[in-house]
């Protein structure tokens, strides 16, 4: 006989899961953030790079879970944003950050909270490993470079463009 798992626990889950109402609140306003910081010169090519990948990952047919799958489908394309986001941030200049944030009248211990809360949902492992894909981003960024891509992928966008 199969045994049910005890109530308290569900319950628990659910209430850390109406913690994250008011920060869904915040969400147009911590967007407003994130399309300041992918405008900013300043912010490294290989952090906005990661926000692309997600995006990429988010418009791509192809998914971890299939959407045919209620509720669960949807979730893999939450989490890899949220995981893209928050790699995004970590690697920010904090004078790049503070100036942003400042400019939107956001109160950085309310930021600071907010990510924490976010933070405590993805599990330690799985942070270190995204932790390591803007290094990887730079390193294919330099392969790029040197075989002369970059040049090359510009002068196909610039072709477009005409």
């Amino acid at each position: 006989m199969a045994r049910s798992r005890p109530r308290r626990s569900s319950l628990a889950r659910t209430l850390n899961y109406l913690a994250f109402l008011p920060l869904a609140s915040r969400a147009p306003t911590y967007g407003r953030l994130v399309i300041a910081l992918l405008r900013d010169d300043r912010v490294p090519l290989a952090r906005k790079a990661i926000l692309g990948l997600a995006a990429g990952y988010v418009a791509s047919p192809l998914d971890l879970i299939p959407e045919t799958i209620p509720v669960l489908g949807a979730i893999d394309d939450v989490v890899v944003l949220v995981l893209a986001l928050e790699a995004f941030l970590d690697g920010l200049p904090s004078d790049v950050l503070d100036e942003a944030l400042a400019d939107l009248e956001i109160d950085r211990e309310a930021f600071e909270r907010d990510r924490a809360q976010v933070r405590r949902l993805i599990p330690g492992p799985v942070r270190r490993v995204v932790g390591r894909i803007p290094a990887a981003a730079r390193a294919v960024g330099t392969v790029a470079r040197r075989a002369g891509m970059d040049r090359r992928v510009r002068a196909w966008l610039s072709m477009e463009d005409a």
